[in-house]
């Protein structure tokens, strides 16, 4: 097929028109979304990844941690994050306007793929723009993207979708440029590299590019290679990073491979449900759920889909060889979701609603064609009525994320026998301290699945809240046992073991952790504390101290090392430490307390007082506090004030003896 003209300047205002369009639409569409706390998987991708923490050097933040769910082996994501991070901290607002403007983006390619597209086909040259246009805004709006846009560690999909079609609207431009052919090759080849470090699904991003250039340019795969070989090559060669990656992954922490508990059998069935359940929510998206589970589908469940999904693959194999264009559309749905929805099992998720971001544009692309075959320009009206409705419940969906109790109760009786939302609401329960309801939930979820390593952890986190300590260590160690090699678990499991008097195992634990990833903020600080316990404080010291280099703004770490610098007597460095507490933290009092205590143990009560009065307003009935507020004012001369503070602590504490003797010694003054 011929190229199309190129656009004169006449029609420049049009594009900019449309493009304004669909990015405002986007806009206006999520503008809901920016406070939206993080769900889910942004635990361990963003608040516990350490990785995010600073932009260099640039090698630790493009690796991501094996526990970091939606960003291991995807370093372009953690870096996306850590910038994010840098901008604004732990912000939520920031990481959300971010992901609308990656979907923004993403929508524009897609635009610039089918207005090019849709231009090289005979009965659509005349509609071609407006045409491409409804297609994009329809995507743009879809609530089935919902997860993919709220969710921020979802963002893996988006950065994969927008370098998908960058790749594909870069060989389009390549085709079409004539002089620039090798410019606009290189870009391809760079979005494709992109892409490879953002989302395993765009491995298929070669194959599906040659595809569309023996659809739609060289019409022959023979031609195609012929023409563009060392293109192709180039091309193949992006599989090497993404090939890289998953090697260092190990099965992305145990999620996705063979031999992990889920046979390929099992997961091919579930998948046919998966790809119906797709089909289904891409024309009526409701009830959208955020999590599925874990669950699999047997043959008598799907004994009519499967049947379905086979017709619909053979009418895709027909169509690449009698209709080659309705063929790209249909195997641009199967090659995309592939990755996922085939045979080698995903253990953690077999159903994710945010796996259609780039396959649902065929479903669209299907069904405005076939609309405008019936209807002509008039389906152009229906495209815009279609998208009003589907932008409204977009806005709906939009506000179910915004409670995170309201989202994860709905998801509870949505599927009341799926461990994970049990569990994801024993996490909202815990991290409002609501402990006895957060432990209900919790068991549940270990009832309902006993290999469930993650709940049990945080089972074991609840019952130690609730003071139940042998329980909590029985289950971190269940935990333990099912992910040996899970820094955070392992992390755990050590702080449980210090608490039970059990220093020697706690060691090893941590030991574990650090091993796994050495930048864990937790495991740093504990290891340090067990070696505090054991008289161990110059180890300690190096512990945080190195802890520090990997997370300079850990109010922990600089606090457990001011208390130990302070047991070793080095006064002037914990007297510094303590200040770098408070400057990040201003409002702890214990910190402030102790900053005063080392100031006046350095022979500097003066400065220490402030610091008192901010400590008794803070802790008006610390017996202990007025005990050293005392002494800071005796060292002052100001001994009256002294002796009522000593008088004060005495009231609040009678068994203070320190205190007792503190104001006899003054009163003989």
């Amino acid at each position: 097929m011929n190229p199309p003209p190129p656009a004169t300047p006449s029609r420049c205002w049009p594009t900019l028109a449309c493009a304004s369009v669909l990015v405002a639409t986007v806009c206006a569409i999520y503008a809901n979304i920016l406070s939206v706390p993080f769900l889910f998987d942004d635990g361990p991708a963003i608040l516990r990844n350490p990785t995010i923490r600073s932009l260099w050097p640039l090698c630790e933040t493009l690796s991501p941690p094996l526990s970091g769910a939606g960003v291991t082996g995807r370093p372009l994501v953690n870096l996306s994050l850590a910038v994010n991070y840098a901008l604004g901290g732990l912000d939520v607002r920031g990481y959300h306007a971010m992901n609308v403007a990656l979907h923004a983006l993403a929508v524009l390619a897609l635009w610039g793929v089918l207005r090019r597209t849709l231009r090289r086909l005979p009965g659509l040259v005349a509609d071609a723009e407006p045409l491409a246009g409804g297609i994009a805004l329809l995507w743009a709006v879809h609530p089935l993207l919902t997860e993919s846009v709220v969710c921020v560690v979802q963002r893996n999909e988006i950065l994969g979708g927008l370098f998908y079609l960058l790749t594909l609207y870069g060989f389009i431009r390549s085709v079409e440029s004539g002089v620039a052919t090798l410019r606009w090759q290189s870009a391809v080849v760079a979005a494709c590299l992109l892409g490879m470090a953002s989302k395993e699904t765009v491995a298929t991003a070669p194959l599906l590019v040659l595809l569309y250039d023996r659809t739609f340019a060289a019409g022959t795969f023979a031609a195609a290679w012929r023409q563009r070989k060392g293109f192709y090559l180039a091309l193949a060669a992006t599989w090497l990073l993404l090939v890289w990656l998953m090697s260092g992954s190990h099965q992305r922490d145990g999620i996705v491979g063979f031999g992990l508990g889920m046979s390929s059998w099992d997961y091919l069935l579930t998948q046919c449900q998966a790809l119906m359940t797709y089909l289904k929510l891409s024309f009526w998206p409701h009830p959208l759920i955020v999590d599925y589970g874990t669950a699999v589908s047997r043959l008598s469940d799907v004994w009519w889909r499967g049947p379905i999904v086979l017709a619909l693959l053979g009418g895709t194999g027909w169509a690449l060889w009698r209709r080659p264009v309705w063929g790209f559309v249909g195997a641009w749905f199967f090659a995309i979701l592939a990755p996922s929805s085939s045979f080698v099992p995903l253990t953690t998720q077999t159903i994710a609603e945010h796996r259609m971001y780039l396959p649902l544009i065929a479903v669209l692309v299907l069904t405005a064609v076939a609309l405008h075959r019936l209807a002509g320009r008039r389906s152009l009206i229906v495209c815009a009525v279609l998208a009003a409705g589907l932008g409204f419940a977009t806005v709906q969906r939009n506000l179910d994320y915004g409670s995170e109790l309201t989202l994860w109760s709905n998801l509870v009786g949505q599927q009341p026998e799926n461990a994970r939302a049990q569990a994801s609401l024993g996490y909202y329960f815990a991290r409002h301290e609501q402990w006895a309801e957060a432990a209900a939930h919790y068991a549940k979820a270990v009832r309902l699945v006993p290999g469930y390593a993650d709940a049990h952890n945080d089972l074991g986190h609840v019952l130690t809240r609730l003071g139940r300590p042998a329980e909590a260590l029985a289950h971190y160690e269940t935990a333990q046992q099912l992910k040996p090699n899970d820094p955070v678990i392992s992390a755990s499991c050590g702080q449980a073991l210090l608490g039970a008097g059990r220093p020697a195992e706690a060691i090893a634990r941590f030991e574990v952790a650090l091993r796994v990833q050495p930048g864990l903020t937790e495991a740093r600080v504990g290891l340090g504390r067990v070696l505090a316990v054991l008289n161990r404080r110059s180890d300690a010291v190096v512990q945080f101290r190195e802890g520090l280099r990997q997370d300079p703004a850990s109010v922990a770490l600089h606090a457990n090392l001011a208390d130990a610098l302070f047991d070793l007597g080095q006064l002037a460095g914990a007297a510094v430490e303590y200040g770098r507490v408070l400057a990040l933290q201003p409002d702890l009092a214990d910190a402030r307390h102790n900053l005063a205590l080392t100031l006046v143990r350095l022979g500097r009560p003066a400065e220490a007082i402030p610091l008192y009065k901010q400590v008794l307003r803070q802790l008006p009935r610390s017996a202990q506090a007025h005990l050293n507020y005392a002494l800071a004012l005796e060292q002052t001369g100001k001994v009256a004030e002294a002796i009522a503070q000593d008088e004060e602590a005495l009231q609040l504490n009678p068994e203070l003896n320190a205190a007792r003797e503190q104001l006899e010694r003054l009163r003989e003054k």
